[in-house]
């Protein structure tokens, strides 16, 4: 019989042993894989109080508001937990573009056999 966490309908989000969770951003508009990242307890509840993604920052050891700085911040529209409640996937609207180097998605390069090929 499979334990509440994954059935039941209670969050109850299953951190790693840095106390983090990963979670995938994605463009409510059309589905478009914008960004990975992590988020502690205090992450995931300060996204669910201002309905603003909000993260861990595994380098700085802080916590940050996505588009604190830029302006670029992701509007939540839905957020969902995988079965056993360790990834989260958080559904928004990106005010601009999701990665830090100003590309629209974190993901604008494929593998190819010989490197990285830009996505259009």
């Amino acid at each position: 019989m499979a334990d509440f966490r994954e059935t039941g309908t209670v969050l109850n989000p299953k951190y790693d042993a840095n106390g983090l969770i990963t979670a995938v951003v994605t463009a409510a508009d059309d589905g478009t894989v914008l960004m990975l990242a992590h988020m502690n307890d205090e992450a995931l509840a300060k996204t669910i109080e201002t309905g603003i993604a909000h993260f861990w920052s595994r380098s700085r050891q802080s916590l940050w508001m996505k588009g604190e700085t830029s302006g670029n911040v992701l509007r939540v529209k839905e957020m969902r937990v995988d079965c056993d409640q360790d990834a989260i996937w958080v559904i928004a609207a990106a005010a601009g573009p999701a990665c830090h180097t100003g590309e629209r998605s974190c993901f604008y390069r494929r593998v190819a056999d010989d490197g990285l090929e830009r996505v259009e």
